[in-house]
């Protein structure tokens, strides 16, 4: 071999690589050049090879960062773009001339490839030189500030050079990342920090969110347009630490414009971009969901114990049903029905409604007034619509049992009164209960309609045997409800003397009712019947519908024209209170079938009552009830104290069926599970629970573990 083989040869080709860089690549044998290269590394002139590439490299890249050291501010992006254009072009074709190097000499050495040995040299040589990697920093940052401010900018050019310093990769991180990125990152705080604290002192808490929503928008359509995709995220956490996060406090709080100005305002617009925006940061919506349910709680508190509305239970109701409404709507509308909002929201509702220590007797009252309205024009679809939202309040309730107190007199008032919707709105709301609550919740109210239809099949037999009654009892037609004593509220039998006609009547389905049913008994309740009866007036006569007391009370006005409350007493053995109520239900009112000297709105023992014989009225039928009575504080006290006795039968009954099926716990494990099983009708007091413990030891259900006083064994 020729002894200068490999310096002609290299010469050869150091002249192409130069005519290549100066764009003269035409006029070359590619072919040739490659079959010089393949020979200089099979005959182990590699590194000469190698070495001399990166020495021409060197030469060439040194005069075109000159080139570029030298471009005044406006064509220095242009010419840096421009040099790596080139660049990128040059070293495309330089690879195809030493592809065998590549292959061969690069992978036995372990050197980087050609194209990679130019990038190098690039990013040494111009794109980290100190005179030119300071510039271009600068002019980057410049031109995003521009646009930022609001003038236009060539983003293509931008995208070219980022992308350039993205392709330049250095120990595994991009020089993007080193010379670009983070330096972005910490002027682009910076400024949104400025912003935010201007934005903020001059701006509502509405006008701030949209600006940085805005803003939000803007800086990731700048990434997209001309920065790497692995900024977005490392700018948004920026943007979003700077706009939200560090003023998140400021803006719940904002006075005339905050969170609970939203909430008071019904601005749901508001709130929705409140929701979004804070939930883009950490703690956002915790933040946000603590003031939202300590606003609840207070408007609530203030509602519930408002002493004004207390006087007007139905409408308490109602405010809480509108307020309930109004959270629902802003919970689907501003806060994507999201979970965490909607538990709090709920808790809030259950503390405030348990504030009030009557609210289960509101919310059964304001059930029967809605279930009694049906008979004035209201349908039964929109009663079994109130009827889903009062079912919203009644899961707030932790005193549920006290609520079937209520809701078992309202209903047997309304089935024996006849004064429902329906029985399929009557019988829809059990199932309602039934859902919430389970079947020993509502048993007793199922077992309240089984009477009435059996009762109604009962007077069908007794009817059809005597089908003479009326005849035989004077024209009197008799209807008997009869009540099962354990499912419908207990109530005193009360002595009344009865006509004749009716104990007649009485008597004779009492022995056909007895002849049915062995070894069962009556009980007449008086107090909770009614009747009609046949008024003859100077001008015109009239049926009236009344209670059985007040019937019994009428009919003693065909023996004489008056009487004083104090005789019809002893004449009727009706109770004292019982009697004054149904006499002011005859004498008050439009309806005055009676008339009654002294206070017209009281009744006592010397008042004297006279038969109305003027009475007019443009109506045939007419319906008289008794002054309704509100319970009063003994009652209410009663009630409560009927419940606590159920209450502890209940407690021990869970204990013996937890302990039964456990054989031996530990006294937390025993309360906390006791507690569960009994949350879906009431929460147990735990001192009670601990009462009611001590009572099955004394009796011996269970004992304490002599090795652990804290353990029980259940005693079979």
């Amino acid at each position: 071999m020729d002894p200068d083989y490999a310096d002609k040869t290299w010469k050869l080709l150091k002249r192409a690589i130069t005519e290549i860089h100066k764009q003269n690549a035409s006029g070359l044998s590619f072919e040739e050049l490659y079959r010089n290269a393949y020979n200089m590394v099979l005959h182990k002139y590699g590194d000469m090879l190698y070495d001399g590439l990166r020495k021409e490299l060197d030469v060439h890249l040194t005069e075109v960062s000159e080139g570029i050291v030298s471009a005044i501010d406006e064509e220095f992006l242009p010419e840096i773009n421009k040099a790596w254009t080139d660049h990128k072009v040059c070293m495309l074709m330089i690879r195809d001339i030493l592809m065998y190097m590549d292959r061969v000499y690069v992978q036995a050495n372990e050197v980087p490839t050609v194209y990679e040995l130019g990038l190098q040299r690039y990013r040494d040589i111009i794109a980290r030189a100190s005179r030119i990697k300071d510039r271009l920093l600068k002019t980057l940052l410049g031109m995003i500030q521009d646009e930022r401010n609001g003038r236009m900018i060539n983003r293509g050019l931008i995208k070219s050079v980022t992308q350039m310093l993205v392709d330049l990769r250095f120990n595994s991180k991009t020089v993007y990342e080193e010379d670009f990125e983070k330096p972005f990152l910490e002027t682009s705080a910076i400024f949104f920090r400025q912003e935010s604290q201007e934005f903020i002192s001059i701006n509502s808490c509405s006008d701030y969110m949209k600006k940085v929503e805005h803003r939000i928008k803007e800086e990731l359509e700048r990434v997209n347009h001309y920065m790497d995709p692995s900024t977005e995220l490392k700018l948004k956490e920026v943007v979003e630490r700077e706009l939200i996060s560090t003023h998140m406090r400021s803006l719940i709080d904002m006075e005339q414009s905050g969170c609970i100005s939203m909430l008071r305002d019904n601005k749901t617009e508001d709130l929705r971009r409140m929701y979004n925006l804070l939930g883009r940061v950490p703690q956002g919506h915790n933040m946000v969901s603590e003031v939202i349910s300590t606003y609840i709680k207070e408007v609530g508190k203030a509602l519930i114990e408002d002493q004004e509305k207390q006087k007007d239970h139905l409408g308490l109701v109602q405010s809480l049903l509108d307020m309930k409404d109004k959270y629902d709507t802003i919970l689907t509308t501003a806060l994507n029905g999201d979970k965490m909002f909607s538990q709090a929201m709920n808790k809030a509702f259950e503390y405030f409604i348990n504030l009030n220590g009557r609210s289960s007797e509101y919310i059964s009252l304001f059930i029967d007034e809605k279930l009694k309205k049906g008979l004035k024009g209201v349908s039964e679809a929109e009663v079994d619509l109130v009827l889903d939202k009062v079912m919203m309040l009644f899961r707030f309730l932790q005193e549920k049992d006290v609520f079937e107190k209520y809701y078992k007199n309202h209903l047997a008032k309304r089935l024996l009164q006849g004064r429902s919707v329906s029985d399929d709105v009557e019988q829809n709301m059990i199932s309602k209960l039934k859902t919430e609550c389970g079947f020993q919740f509502t048993s007793k109210l199922v077992g309240m309609f089984t009477d009435m239809k059996l009762s109604s099949d009962s007077m069908d037999g007794f009817k059809s045997r005597n089908k003479d009654s009326q005849e035989n009892f004077g024209g009197l037609d008799l209807n008997v409800h009869v009540l099962t004593t354990g499912f419908w509220p207990a109530a005193p039998v009360s002595a009344c003397n009865l006509p004749q006609e009716v104990i007649k009547a009485c008597e004779a389905y009492k022995k056909y009712y007895l002849g049915c049913h062995n070894g069962r008994r009556l009980n007449w309740q008086t107090n909770m019947g009614t009747a009609e009866v046949k008024g003859v007036f100077a001008t015109k006569k009239h049926e009236i519908s009344v209670t059985t007391y007040q019937m019994v009370l009428l009919l003693l006005f065909n023996e004489r024209n008056d009487y004083t409350t104090k005789e019809m007493e002893d004449l009727t053995k009706i109770p004292s209170m019982d009697i004054k109520r149904n006499l002011l239900g005859l004498t008050a009112g439009k309806q005055k079938i009676l008339e009654k000297t002294g206070d017209p709105k009281k009744v006592v023992e010397d008042d004297t009552f006279t038969f109305n014989n003027n009475f007019k009225s443009k109506l045939f039928k007419i319906k008289i009830g008794a002054i309704s009575q509100k319970e009063s504080e003994p009652e209410r006290s009663d009630t409560r104290q009927k419940v606590d006795e159920e209450r502890k039968n209940m407690i021990e009954a869970a204990i013996v069926r937890i302990m039964k099926s456990r054989k031996t716990m530990e006294h937390n494990n025993l309360m906390s599970e006791v507690t569960s099983q009994l949350s879906n009708r009431f929460m147990p007091n735990p001192l009670i629970v601990k009462k009611r413990i001590e009572s099955l030891i004394e009796r011996e259900y269970l004992e304490r573990n002599i090795s652990d006083r804290k353990l029980y064994n259940y005693l079979a």
